[in-house]
């Protein structure tokens, strides 16, 4: 059995993960902002620690992760938020507010959960396939899951010799509490139930990258291998709305 870590814990994949991770008598350390989402998870629960902290504040973030009892073996950086630029005008407080969450808030995570990694260790950080082609309206939030890419993919060559294994996870759409704001269509989508069984068999396997699911993140992969005029162009059919 595990000992697995889950900042974002209360909502969406997050939570589908906590819950199929208690469910298989794994330990798990929730992690959130919602105290009320917290104490629903953990209660009647033996073997589960709740940590309530904002990953944009560091501070925070460092201060929650100092108290905590267990000592995971599976550290899923999960948390995370969405917004859309729409018709290309830019905003910048919405796009600050974009990377305060999704890839500050992954290094507040990783700075104070670094002193508790051990050799054997799996650090898993949920990215996006956003990040490896270009998408309408995603200015703001696959410019961070790109920064979010880059770093996971960095760290998992400088984690190495510390026997640390890292593992980057692209998934295409989810159905999520965030997901269900958007108002276009999201090709092949798949449920948090789906979501949560993909990530787990890549993880249980130390995939070094998870990606799911597979038929439409192949495609966008494939889309990625091509001169930019053509990603534009083939990106904008396949995700109209």
């Amino acid at each position: 059995m595990s000992t697995v870590l889950i900042t974002g814990a209360t909502s969406g994949i997050g939570l589908q993960l906590a819950k199929d991770y208690l469910a298989n008598g794994d330990s798990v350390v929730v992690c959130g902002r919602n105290p009320f989402a917290l104490q629903s998870l953990v209660q009647d629960q033996i073997n589960a620690e709740a940590l309530q902290f904002d990953i944009t504040n560091a501070e925070a973030t460092k201060q929650a992760l100092s108290t905590m009892q267990s000592q995971p073996n599976v550290w899923i950086f999960n948390a995370g938020n969405c917004e859309y630029i729409e018709k290309g005008e830019i905003d910048s407080e919405l796009i600050k507010r974009v990377f305060e969450a999704n890839f500050l808030g992954l290094v507040n995570s990783l700075q104070a959960s670094q002193v508790h990694f051990k050799p054997g260790d799996q650090v898993v950080v949920i990215g996006s396939i956003s990040s490896e082609v270009a998408l309408p309206r995603a200015e703001a939030y696959g410019a961070s899951k790109a920064a979010v890419s880059y770093l996971a993919r960095t760290l998992q060559m400088t984690l190495k010799p510390k026997q640390i294994d890292v593992t980057v996870v692209y998934p295409g759409f989810v159905k999520t509490p965030l997901t269900d704001k958007n108002t276009f269509d999201m090709p092949m989508i798949v449920s948090a139930e789906e979501a949560s069984v993909a990530i787990r068999k890549g993880i249980e396997k130390r995939q070094a990258y998870i990606y799911f699911p597979t038929r439409f993140t192949s495609i966008l992969r494939l889309i990625g291998l091509l001169p930019y005029r053509w990603q534009n162009a083939l990106s904008a059919k396949l995700l109209k709305g």
